[in-house]
């Protein structure tokens, strides 16, 4: 009996032939029309530490950064990253490598608890450090309202983006 390399649907639906990179690697792979990328890239890829909070969009534990954007993976179709730049948590520092200055940052400041949100935390902090210019008070406040944490309260966590960005630009003048 031969056994389908993908499992039957129960519903009608497409298949798709998807060509992305994910984490400097170039991934092809044929995905269902429906298949979230935060499922790509946690069952087919084994990249887990892409977080399913509450797969509504809401929490912000799924984020990761689509050709440099935060980008809810739990919202965003595989489908729609075809020929995309993905990149997620693992990409930071990869096996052996030095924490990047965000995470040192979040690990120098106690900018986690428990963790679950930290993930996409992260990759929203890469994101501001990444801008051309320094964002402001308000442009971090924006970036980082996407996101719950149910253990910080928040205050060390956006210590930990000031310093982020502090070592990025410079530290901001009072």
């Amino acid at each position: 009996m031969n056994t389908p390399a993908n499992p039957p649907l129960t519903e009608p639906s497409a298949w798709h032939a998807v060509r992305l990179t994910v984490n400097g690697e170039v991934v092809a792979a044929q995905v269902e029309s429906r298949l979230l990328l935060s499922d790509f890239l946690r069952d087919r890829l084994g990249l887990t530490g892409t977080h399913a909070g509450c797969e509504h969009g809401v929490c912000g534990s799924c984020t990761v950064l689509v050709d440099g954007a935060p980008v809810r993976a739990c919202l965003t179709f595989a489908v729609q990253c075809e020929g995309a730049d993905i990149r997620t948590v693992e990409s930071l520092a990869p096996g052996d490598a030095p924490l990047t200055a965000v995470q040192r940052a979040y690990h120098e400041c106690h900018g986690m608890q428990c963790g679950y949100c930290t993930s996409g935390l992260l990759m929203t902090t890469t994101a501001l450090a990444s801008a051309e210019h320094r964002p402001t008070e308000a442009e971090v406040a924006d970036a980082l309202s996407g996101h719950l944490c149910r253990c910080t309260g928040y205050r060390n966590i956006r210590r930990a983006v000031a310093q982020a960005l502090d070592a990025q630009f410079g530290e901001e003048s009072a």
